[in-house]
């Protein structure tokens, strides 16, 4: 079939979502600009061991630093799950030929598919977008981006704009009576590099995801002691297994200002420092839809399969709000369907339709009582997703070898098994 159209898109952000995106507009004949506004591709597989001057995150003035990734970070899936359709995540030349390779080695993964692609002219590097907004209320089809590069303006019209820039980055914290004025440290692990400050300390760790489970126990090798707290109902007070110095609690109840931190397990501990990993808000400042699209306790909405906003599609779309899955096959898909709608290969059902489509799934989320923030995880529906989005796009349904793998490492990362990465 021939291509319909060839549109001006705009790209936000070079790190998975934006090269994978680029790449599969340019296949579909698109003209591409991606506005990077760190110095490199890579996005959050960029190390940098820099920290922000307000550990929480919470300082809107506070200058950002975009990675989230500590110094021994490794992936939780396998390698074989982290590659494209087309294009495996194999070993770099003198690279880390581990199954779970180390940051470094996904950095060189993308470096080496950006090179293959020919992605990097696209890019335009310490380019950051401070706004992009419709021309005007009649014309859905232009866009105004605004940019700046060393403090030079520039604005700039497209056809459409993809939204690829990341979910690591505007830390989320917890909340709990006493907060204010409990005397101790706290800090987001965002800004978490290395268990070197924690030495000697009594470390609470708030959460339970995958950064809480590996980041708690490298500071164990350190610290006094390291509590774990969880709002999941099911923790029970217990000590770790094979952990010495590790102990497992439910919610935090209430701090003091003596140190003391409660939890609802009736566990009391002097605590030295406070930990959360309690994951990141979503967070687009550059954007104005005048309120089509918001975000609502990490929700963002409405969106048509987590990608298109009805009243505004198919020339507004984001890629990477899922998690949950097998990602970077899901931001693979995403991105091949966004660029056959654009070009016309593929058809959007209705506004209404999409519409109707998000109300059921909405519905579907409060009765089976999914709280609202979870909006964006697929488990334990991940599947169905990539099957439903290869159909869109005429692929075939991802590999079962694929599935089984994942199922299998998402087990052992339940069942907290400390070795799975190495076994």
């Amino acid at each position: 079939m021939a291509l319909s159209r060839s549109l001006k898109v705009a790209v936000i952000g070079a790190g998975v979502s934006g090269l994978n995106t680029s790449r599969e507009l340019q296949r579909e004949g698109h003209q591409v600009v991606v506005f990077e506004k760190s110095n490199r591709l890579g996005g959050t597989w960029v190390y940098d061991s820099r920290v922000e001057a307000d550990p929480l995150g919470l300082d809107a003035n506070r200058e950002i630093v975009h990675s989230s990734l500590y110094k021994s970070l490794r992936t939780n899936l396998p390698r074989p799950i982290m590659g494209f359709s087309d294009y495996p995540f194999t070993m770099s030349e003198n690279g880390d030929s581990r199954n779970f390779p180390g940051h470094e080695e996904v950095l060189k993964f993308l470096e080496r598919f950006a090179m293959d692609f020919g992605l990097s002219e696209l890019i335009r590097f310490n380019t950051k977008v401070v706004r992009v907004e419709r021309v005007d209320s009649w014309n859905i089809d232009k866009w105004v981006v605004e940019s700046r590069t060393s403090g030079v303006s520039l604005e700039e019209v497209f056809e459409a704009v993809v939204v690829c820039n990341g979910r690591y980055t505007e830390p989320k914290v917890a909340k709990f009576p006493g907060i204010e004025k409990w005397p101790g440290k706290q800090v987001h692990s965002h800004n978490y590099r290395h268990p070197e400050p924690f030495c000697d300390q009594v470390v609470v760790i708030i959460g339970s995801g995958p950064s809480a489970y590996d980041i708690s126990r490298e500071i164990a090798t350190v610290a006094k002691e390291v509590h774990l707290s969880s709002r999941s109902p099911d923790v029970k007070a217990s000590k770790l297994d094979n952990h010495n110095k590790m102990w497992q609690h439910s919610k935090i109840d209430y701090v003091n200002e003596d140190g003391m931190v409660a939890f609802q397990d009736g566990v009391c501990v002097h605590a030295d420092t406070i930990l959360h990993c309690t994951g990141y808000k979503l967070h687009f400042p550059f954007l104005n839809t005048n309120e089509i699209v918001s975000i609502e306790d990490n929700r963002v909405g409405p969106l048509y399969k987590h990608v298109f906003p009805p009243r505004l599609a198919p020339r507004l779309s984001f890629v990477g709000l899922p998690q949950k899955t097998i990602i970077f096959l899901m931001l693979e898909l995403q991105s091949k369907w966004i660029a056959q709608v654009l070009s016309g290969k593929v058809l959007l059902p209705s506004q209404e339709q999409m519409l109707a489509d998000i109300q059921e799934y909405y519905k579907h989320m409060e009765e089976c009582g999914i709280p609202k923030h979870h909006t964006h995880t697929l488990n334990p529906t991940e599947f169905s997703y990539l099957d439903w989005l290869a159909a869109q796009i005429g692929m075939p349904p991802p590999e079962e070898g694929l599935k089984e793998m994942y199922k299998h490492t998402l087990k052992c990362l339940i069942l907290n098994n400390d070795n799975y990465r190495d076994e």
